[in-house]
């Protein structure tokens, strides 16, 4: 069992878990993939368990995971692992509402990165077609992008002020309102834009690929199985968030002209509605950019308040991004 700081009760409920559902090692011990202050991941054998933020709504939870279940998403999304009867998709460990699904390799952090897939995935995320999931699709959520970014900026009022901070707080104040208030009865009407509302996953980055080596599992033309993870966030909602954290690293200057191009020109050709198909793609990604500009220099500094140490390269970056986005908007 991997050292963690979590509490032991809680690992080994989730482990437990794991090896209950179809296919479940009995003797693999588990490895923690990654442990934030509110989610635990855990792998044991070739079933990964998820505990979910505290504050999680488990009907939203629910909605979520039958979305991701759908044979519409199929070769796009990678399913969740069911178990027990057919409400079998969320249990709970020590207090906490927990997922199984199934080990997929993750992007190799010194291998290549599947930019072009992971853009023609995001587009074939965005262009299914919501009125033709049939049951037992009931509801679906909205995208949990500005609730994300709520959060984190909630977290960062209850931090000491600093220069960073309150450029994180000049940029966020150029936010649209119905960006800054995620609970606005009219979101639909500014979410959507031009391209309108579609499924979106809401929370990506590379860290959300992974590859099922399964000749079932990948959608006809996608390559190798390279499959979304983490519906956490997964609803209806602009397609400009999925591009929105890539957009931002490239304005931050973390992310080469050249990469972001990749990335962009093949979510445009698989059809993508996020961005024109030709010309300036930035008017319609630009509130999706300020907005993960603004959520990541937030995590930095956060994350670099409980290490006790300073910024470091990137979340200084973020943070002068910010102060160029303030900036901009003052002098206009």
């Amino acid at each position: 069992m991997t050292t963690t700081n979590t509490a032991p009760a809680l690992l080994a409920g989730m482990a437990a878990l794991a090896r209950s559902v179809d296919g479940g090692d009995p003797d693999a011990e588990p490895v923690v993939l990654a442990e934030r202050a509110d989610v635990l991941v855990v792998r044991v054998g070739d079933v990964v368990v998820k505990a979910h933020r505290p504050d999680m709504d488990e009907a939203v939870l629910r909605d979520r995971l039958v979305l991701a279940s759908h044979p519409g998403l199929r070769g796009v999304v990678l399913p969740p692992v069911r178990w027990g009867d057919a409400d079998g998709w969320v249990a709970r460990v020590e207090d906490r509402l927990v997922t199984a699904w199934p080990w997929g390799e993750p992007v190799h952090p010194e291998g290549p990165v599947p930019w072009e897939e992971a853009g023609r995935l995001l587009a074939a995320l965005h262009s299914v077609l919501l009125s033709g999931l049939s049951e037992p699709v009931t509801a679906v959520p909205r995208c949990g992008a500005p609730a994300r970014l709520a959060r984190t900026v909630r977290e960062l009022d209850r931090v000491d002020s600093s220069s960073a901070v309150t450029e994180i707080r000049r940029a966020h104040a150029t936010l649209p309102s119905w960006v800054r208030a995620p609970d606005a009865a009219d979101w639909r009407d500014h979410e959507g834009g031009p391209a309108g509302l579609v499924l979106a996953h809401g929370d990506w980055h590379l860290g959300q690929l992974v590859r099922r080596r399964d000749p079932h599992a990948a959608r006809e033309g996608s390559g190798d199985g390279w499959l979304l993870i983490d519906t956490d966030d997964l609803g209806l909602g602009a397609p400009s968030w999925d591009l929105g954290r890539v957009a931002a690293w490239h304005a931050a200057g973390l992310l080469p002209s050249e990469v972001w191009e990749r990335f962009l020109g093949a979510y445009r050709r698989a059809g993508g509605p996020a961005v024109p198909a030709v010309g300036d793609p930035w008017p319609a990604v630009d509130v999706a950019a300020r907005v993960y500009v603004v959520q990541s220099a937030a995590v930095g500094v956060l994350r670099a308040g409980r290490e006790g140490r300073g910024l470091d390269e990137v979340d200084q970056a973020l943070v002068d991004t910010c102060r160029r986005i303030a900036d901009l908007h003052a002098s206009r």
